[in-house]
């Protein structure tokens, strides 16, 4: 993707300088940074330029017989592009919450072609129908389900003539992936406790906010009821194994988000304490994920850990900032870190590492 060049102008946001693409806020100590049109401009350019590119694909599939044998557009006609499956899905949730934000985007026009085109009513059913065939039951779980689900909550929340349009054309797969939630998670006995796709907190994360935001309660009471068998006795999460070498999520940040969402204020802080103690502490230190090779697929996931360890600190920050205002200057690092690196040409990273961005910066304060 040629095109992304934008590393100098980020550079120079990032670091504070005169610029206001991303506007700093608040003293030097807590710094945070603000999205504003002329970045998430940028920004919308990297799953606009993938969305319907087909190939280079990773299509993570389990073939029955040769018939199964198909390009990635066949088989998935909605979300074919930015490489595999559950890049592409939210990285159409990107372009949604960016139009929601600034909907005086430069290419708005483009996006809202795009998305109509892509979430069709005749290429969901085609999607629904690929989650039907016996060896695709378990199909993106529950990395890609989670993220359907936010797109989903994106577009309700979404006030705009298409979005309505969209909802109507994308409800049989939203329909399907809470059907699977319900389905799975009262025979999974033990919580998936690992930094990529698989880490069940995150995918309990996102789908909490779906059920919240459109109050479907059987879904949040499932997700409480789960989350709390799981991880309500957990002490002392060993954060310094983190992070492994491909980790693009934090096994303790996001068992700590889902639970911070699921229970009582003061119920929760006494969790935390227990949980992870050490974030209390007013020199609490984390050095953010190092990348050795942007152009290595795996090894790029280390920035997506950045952005994730700091929309989770951002959350909490939010809603506790007498007792954790002092982890701004953590988060605030992690973001800085990456940010930089998401719109180079390496399409390692640039498929996928903008939506990221956005959902962190989105979550700080």
């Amino acid at each position: 993707m040629k095109n992304f060049l934008y590393l100098p102008f980020i550079i120079l946001h990032v670091l504070g300088c005169q610029s206001s693409a991303i506007e700093p806020s608040g003293s030097p100590q807590s710094e945070s940074f603000k999205l504003t049109l002329q970045e998430a401009n940028r920004l919308a350019e990297l799953p606009l330029h993938c969305m319907q590119v087909e190939y280079p694909n990773k299509l993570n599939q389990t073939l029955e017989n040769e018939s199964y044998l198909k390009g990635p557009k066949a088989l998935h006609p909605a979300f074919y592009g930015c490489f595999d499956w559950h890049s592409s899905v939210h990285g159409h949730w990107m372009l949604v919450s960016l139009l929601r934000q600034f909907p005086e985007l430069d290419k708005k026009e483009a996006i809202r072609t795009k998305l109509l085109e892509n979430i069709s009513k005749e290429n969901i059913a085609e999607e629904v129908a690929y989650f039907h065939a016996p060896q695709n039951s378990s199909f993106e779980r529950t990395y890609g389900w989670a993220w359907v689900l936010k797109l989903a909550e994106e577009i309700h929340l979404w006030d705009d003539p298409l979005a309505r349009e969209l909802e109507i054309n994308l409800q049989p797969l939203t329909d399907l992936m809470v059907e699977k939630y319900l389905e799975f998670l009262p025979k999974l006995i033990y919580p998936i406790r690992v930094g990529e796709h698989t880490n069940i907190a995150f995918g309990l994360s996102l789908a909490y906010d779906y059920a919240e935001t459109m109050q479907h309660e059987e879904l949040k009471n499932m997700i409480k009821n789960r989350a709390m068998d799981w991880f309500q006795y957990d002490e002392n999460c060993p954060l310094h194994w983190e992070p492994s070498g491909f980790d693009f999520l934090s096994p303790c940040f996001q068992e700590l988000d889902i639970m911070r969402k699921i229970m009582e204020p003061n119920e929760f802080l006494a969790w935390l304490n227990r949980f992870m103690p050490e974030l209390a502490r007013p020199d609490f230190h984390l050095e953010p994920g190092k990348v050795s090779d942007r152009t290595d697929g795996k090894l790029v996931h280390l920035d997506g850990l950045n952005f994730s360890r700091a929309w989770v600190l951002y959350g909490l920050i939010k809603q506790f900032p007498e007792n954790y205002g002092h982890l701004m200057q953590v988060a605030n690092a992690h973001v800085n870190y990456s940010l930089p690196s998401i719109v180079d040409d390496n399409y390692e990273g640039t498929h996928w590492l903008g939506s990221f961005a956005i959902y962190a910066l989105q979550q700080a304060p």
